[in-house]
């Protein structure tokens, strides 16, 4: 099973972000969007884990403490590593220390169960787009650069959830299989 925990975001977040997602595509057909039924805010990716690792999986997230609800807000837009060798083009977030407080005891529960830590600090952000190619056509940076500072909107995130991801052709399909500590106010 491929898993990873991440905070579900509003359907209102998610039309905003898709619609720039939109229209930007067509200016560099190098980059790989996500899909907007997928967009997500990543707490943990835990790659492929043996289906009877689930259920102690599941033990150790229900004991992650949280400090409900947190305050999402999303606005302005940037690249890993970096806009020089751009792989990956995320939408930021501001959010208090108990977002990335929340990171780290799901990376200390899930560490107690046999998940390897994450070696990079968490940074807290919604991945948009992929490229292998690590540049950005002319048009593409121009689009961005129009939007570079766009607000999406806020939330406030009241669990988190595990989901796997199933790889197709068509691109992964997530189903969630559990929320912590329960349901999501979006």
């Amino acid at each position: 099973m491929r898993l990873f925990v991440a905070l579900q975001i509003s359907d209102e977040i998610r039309a905003a972000i898709a619609a720039l997602g939109h229209g930007l595509k067509p200016l560099d057909v190098s980059w790989k969007w996500t899909r907007a039924e997928n967009l997500h805010v990543t707490l943990k990716f835990l790659g492929e884990i043996p289906s009877d690792k689930l259920e102690s999986i599941r033990q150790a997230l229900r004991g992650v403490p949280g400090e409900w609800p947190i305050e999402v807000k999303f606005s302005w837009l940037g690249f890993f590593p970096n806009e020089r060798r751009p792989r990956v083009l995320w939408v930021g977030m501001k959010a208090p220390q108990s977002l990335p407080e929340l990171a780290a005891a799901i990376e200390a529960a899930l560490a107690k169960v046999g998940v390897p830590r994450e070696e990079r600090e968490f940074t807290p952000h919604l991945t948009l787009a992929r490229s292998k190619a690590e540049r950005i056509a002319p048009r593409l940076r121009e689009g961005l650069a129009k939007h570079s500072t766009k607000e999406f909107g806020m939330m406030n995130a009241s669990a988190f959830h595990l989901i796997e991801s199933k790889l197709k052709s068509t691109g992964p399909e997530y189903t969630t299989l559990e929320s912590f500590p329960g349901a999501c106010d979006l």
